[in-house]
């Protein structure tokens, strides 16, 4: 393995991140580390924007095809609209005092370690690396979900670090028996252990071992992926972090879990002896999807609200994975990527409510349209966006999926039906309460930002939401080629 490889135009994007963390561990001003911070996210996304034309670099280390440079792009345009978001969040959170201004060292540097890991996991070629970045990026956040030092958060931090350590240790177990499962095809060495030379021998496997490997792949990647039964970490450490946290880890983790899962599909499907690796891929999608539906409900704080609809997401994406095909795959590709975008939209509204409002239950912010027009407008479209209603694009992307599962698998389309209304309809009644009806008073230290100072501060959002408006009402044939061909390549 040649570490020059991270010299090249790819591998410099997951590299400008975690050399701009080291800076920020060593710069003692939150104020410069913010502006550092920003900085760095801008200059990772426009290395980020060179990738579509590196698809094919292929080496030990690397691999830039079309899923990894499309993720990658998506996974650091996000970081750099949440650092600009973060800006005004931890300037507010220090008036507060939430957060103690001598811990933002550490929470800006881990924040770009997050990201460079996420990064270096999506353009990696190497199994080991990648298990390697997703630890890192894991270690980091649960090092930021605990930085309000609350009891509540330190035990959401436990938590994250407990379950997430089960599903990675049993990643890494799958790692090595897929390791021994390819020895077969390709022989001993690196070449076992890279995406590039293992998915065309895949009909070379030995397709028992394959299948152990397969299923600890899939419990110890569906982990991050957010996939019942081993979700619970998701909510609190949503619900106990800081939002711009949230905003990121809503899309970016699953995002990898989730292209490593579709990646162990496709190398499974190549191998005749191997079991069909859709059945339990959308298995464990439909039950998060049913779970996570019916666990909206009965939630009142807003930030574990909106965790349990990423759970619901997630489940339709791998549901849309496990079914298979170009269409499904299509689909669910473009939903992994709207929804990324509008849910790290809402996570920045919510965490702008809850500043205002003094605190995040459901009780505590209402009528934001009535009080704070720009602020309760941009909320109640990304919630609509999130239920998957026109004009917006989760609406296309659901009604594909459906429609693919209808024609395939008539039985199933039922309680994927019943996953995402009764999914939708709780996002609805959330709507009404928070951003229509009586506004609930400010309790803010700090009055909220309006004019042009708070379109400034909405501006990421604003960028995030147009993205996903773009893609929803006439998505450019470039982009619809992109996705195509993307998805024959991983079906």
């Amino acid at each position: 393995m040649n570490p020059l490889e991270l010299l090249t135009p790819a591998g410099l994007v997951p590299l400008s991140a975690l050399a701009a963390a080291i800076m920020l561990g060593l710069v003692p001003s939150w104020r410069i580390g913010a502006w550092i911070n920003v900085a760095a996210s801008t200059i990772c996304f426009l290395l980020a924007v060179r990738l579509p034309w590196e698809i094919g670099t292929v080496g030990p280390l690397l691999l830039v095809d079309r899923l990894s440079a499309h993720m990658a792009v998506l996974t650091a345009f996000v970081g750099m609209t949440t650092s600009w978001f973060s800006l005004t969040y931890v300037r507010e959170e220090i008036a507060s005092r939430r957060i103690d201004r001598r811990r933002l060292r550490l929470y800006h540097s881990m924040y770009q370690v997050f990201v460079g890991g996420m990064l270096m996991a999506l353009l990696s070629n190497n199994l080991g690396v990648t298990w390697v970045a997703v630890e890192t990026a894991t270690i980091a956040t649960v090092l930021v979900v605990g930085l309000p030092r609350t009891e509540n958060a330190v035990e959401a931090s436990w938590k994250f670090f407990m379950i997430c350590g089960v599903g990675i240790a049993l990643a890494l177990f799958g790692t090595i028996v897929l390791y021994v499962a390819v020895q077969p095809a390709v022989g001993p060495g690196l070449p076992a252990m890279t995406w590039s030379t293992i998915l065309p021998a895949a009909a070379r496997c030995n397709g028992t071992v394959l299948n152990l490997a397969f299923v600890f792949l899939l419990l110890g990647y569906g982990t991050k992926a957010g996939l019942a039964p081993l979700h619970t970490w998701m909510p609190d450490a949503h619900a106990e972090g800081p939002t711009p946290v949230s905003a990121v880890l809503a899309g970016s983790i699953l995002n990898v879990a989730l292209v490593v899962i579709l990646r162990l599909r496709q190398l499974m499907a190549g191998n005749a002896e191997a079991i069909d690796p859709g059945l339990p891929i959308m298995a464990l999608g439909l039950l998060s999807l049913l779970l996570a539906s019916f666990s909206l409900w009965p939630r009142r704080d807003a930030k574990r609200f909106f965790a349990f609809s990423t759970i619901e997401q997630s489940g339709v994406a791998a549901f849309a994975f496990g079914l298979g095909g170009s269409a499904a795959i299509f689909a669910g590709v473009l939903h992994l990527t709207l929804h990324t975008l509008i849910k790290a939209s809402i996570f920045q509204c919510i965490g702008r409510a809850t500043q205002i409002k003094g605190g995040q239950k459901f009780g505590q912010i209402g009528g934001l349209i009535t009080s704070h027009r720009m602020l309760g407008l941009t909320l109640a479209a990304g919630i609509l966006a999130v239920a998957a209603l026109p004009p917006f694009g989760l609406f296309t992307t659901e009604f594909l999926i459906a429609a693919e599962t209808f024609r395939r698998m008539p039985l199933a389309s039922l309680p994927l039906a019943v996953g995402l209304v009764v999914g939708a309809w709780a996002l609805m009644m959330r709507l009404q309460s928070m951003c229509l009806g009586e506004p609930t008073p400010d309790h803010g230290r700090t009055p909220a930002p309006s004019g042009v100072s708070g379109a400034l501060a909405l501006a990421p959002v604003w960028a995030q939401l147009a993205v996903v408006v773009v893609l929803g009402l006439a998505m450019p044939a470039p982009i619809v080629d992109w996705l195509r061909l993307m998805a024959d390549a991983a079906r």
